[in-house]
């Protein structure tokens, strides 16, 4: 069902879109969480931190690809709003043909250059061949990754944020299953479990896919659409290649930050990385305002109403920040409880736990500038801005790089954990200072007097 986000009072939309994308977010840290829980249970806590230490990696490879192919989607959101039905046919088709360019070179520099890249983050040498397993079979399925966001992209677009939904919990069920059947009963340790990600991550790909060509004519291309249209090109890519760098470059400082915690050993990075992965469950609300933003943006921009987009993330800002604060009890209150679901009952919780609170504990006091970055960086990419929001990966680069040197220097674990809030307050400051700026001077050039 498609939703016509240029319509109607902004806050009740906005939710009413966000909600599902929320639940659906959680089912994938929930399927995400299931690798490094199982592999923690059954394998042992140096697989778990084999499994951990290359989430950087795997958030910068599938990252970027996947910030390219969302970038495709911004087109055909605004062609959408505008009530452009062919351009938007146009824009899937030429979207669909770049992804499958991107996949390819992706994959093969990914796999190229994944044990240099697995040394320079210092990754410690009893977890090194289970890190370099599971985050090889996890590049080989970008193919799956990026179709799935995607057509899950095209899909919101449109204002559909169900079905995406749907399909991310039948394949979080699923990718259980086949987490359990492949390490356990298969012994296949951190290799079943990547394998399992990817099968499950296609199978929501193929179900987006049918049901878009089975019931959403708007984003199903006829035979005249299937070509690389220049004009559909240049404008993809202008937004997809900011996109892809900004998602590469806030990666990069992640691999820095990871670089820093590895030099403590396997046991640090096994209890941050369930830290972490706690973490990332309980702020996906404020990823899917973010997202929520992009397409609200997209279908407001394509109508030229700026009034209604600083209205909407007005209502959308109150919102997160009263979710930041909830987030911020939710992971001071429920540490010690989560950790326990990693570790088998001969793994020591009391030697995990220092390390699990002092990331979580220095983070949770920044969880509103980190919602504040959603918001504005993904209005600014729905109204086709990349320049400004991909710098705002810079400022989070630079933020990291500088904290995670001072934490190598001195070795000093707090430091290092310091990185994300330094990253966070950086961007925040810098996205919102920077979509004021676009706002001011669209709202000006809306009012502006028509010369005829």
């Amino acid at each position: 069902m498609e939703t016509d986000m240029t319509k109607g009072s902004p806050l009740p939309i906005i939710l009413k879109f966000m909600l599902p994308l929320m639940i659906g977010n959680i089912f994938q840290q929930l399927y995400n969480m299931a690798d490094t829980i199982i592999v923690g249970r059954f394998v042992g806590p140096d697989a778990l931190a084999a499994v951990g230490s290359t989430g950087t990696i795997m958030f910068l490879v599938l990252g970027f690809s996947q910030g390219m192919s969302t970038g495709f989607s911004v087109l055909t959101s605004q062609r959408f709003g505008a009530g452009d039905e062919n351009g938007t046919k146009r824009s899937v088709a030429n979207g669909i043909i770049l992804s499958v360019f991107i996949i390819v070179i992706m994959t093969a520099l990914s796999l190229y250059g994944m044990k240099f890249l697995l040394r320079l983050m210092n990754t410690p040498e009893n977890i090194m061949d289970d890190a370099y397993t599971y985050i090889s079979i996890i590049c080989m399925g970008t193919v799956t990754s990026v179709f799935y966001n995607l057509f899950s992209s095209y899909l919101r677009s449109v204002g559909n944020s169900r079905i995406p939904l749907l399909s991310l919990i039948l394949s979080a069920f699923l990718n259980v299953v086949l987490d359990l059947f492949f390490v356990i009963n298969l012994n296949m340790g951190v290799a079943g479990a990547a394998l399992a990600t990817n099968i499950s991550q296609g199978i929501s790909a193929i179900l987006c896919i049918v049901y878009i060509y089975k019931k959403i004519p708007a984003l199903t291309p006829e035979r005249t659409h299937w070509r690389l249209d220049s004009w559909d090109t240049k404008r993809q890519l202008s937004i997809g290649i900011p996109m892809a760098l900004q998602f590469g470059i806030t990666a990069s400082g992640t691999i820095v930050m990871q670089s820093a915690i590895n030099l403590f050993g396997s046991t640090a990075v096994a209890a941050y990385t369930a830290a972490n992965k706690f973490q990332n469950l309980i702020m996906q609300g404020m990823i899917a305002m973010g997202q929520t933003m992009a397409t609200y943006a997209g279908q407001n921009f394509g109508k030229g109403n700026i009034k209604r987009i600083r209205q909407g993330v007005r209502l959308a800002l109150g919102t997160t920040i009263v979710y930041s604060i909830i987030c911020s009890a939710l992971a001071l209150m429920g540490l010690s409880f989560i950790l326990k679901l990693f570790f088998a009952g001969d793994v020591d919780i009391a030697d995990m736990l220092p390390w699990a609170k002092t990331y979580i504990y220095i983070c949770a006091a920044f969880y509103i500038p980190l919602s504040t970055i959603f918001i504005f960086r993904n209005t600014m990419q729905g109204c086709g801005y990349g320049f400004l929001p991909m710098m705002g990966g810079v400022a989070e680069l630079l933020a990291r790089l500088i904290i995670a040197a001072l934490a190598i220097g001195f070795l000093n674990y707090p430091l290092a954990c310091a990185c994300d809030p330094a990253a966070w307050l950086s961007a925040s400051l810098f996205t919102g200072i920077a979509y004021h700026h676009i706002m001011k001077k669209n709202l000006t050039a809306a009012e502006a007097p028509s010369d005829g």
